[in-house]
């Protein structure tokens, strides 16, 4: 299934990393830990209206790996797979 955001919104696909402690033991994703706050981006909308009618043009890219605020992001779920829907404004780097 193909996604595809409205306006200024990014579908993200979460990184989630093995963490490992400081003794060597590997703690799997599967471990509950908080939200991941990086992904992958998996497609964009057109961009924000702005007030003289023109679209803004969007600042990431499909690929791009971003950084983003941690409760900000809306959970869905596609064909088994978890995506993020997150507002542009929301994103605060791009790795």
């Amino acid at each position: 299934m193909k996604l595809k955001p409205l306006h200024s919104n990014v579908i993200v696909k979460p990184i989630r990393q093995d963490e490992i402690t400081k003794s060597g033991i590997v703690l799997p994703d599967t471990v509950d830990k908080e939200r991941p706050e990086r992904g992958e981006v998996v497609a964009v909308g057109e961009g924000k209206i702005l007030d003289n009618g023109q679209r803004a043009p969007m600042s990431v890219k499909v690929g791009d790996r971003v950084m983003f605020k941690k409760y900000s992001p809306d959970e869905i779920k596609v064909d088994d797979e978890e995506y993020l829907v997150i507002s542009e404004g929301d994103i605060l780097a791009i790795l």
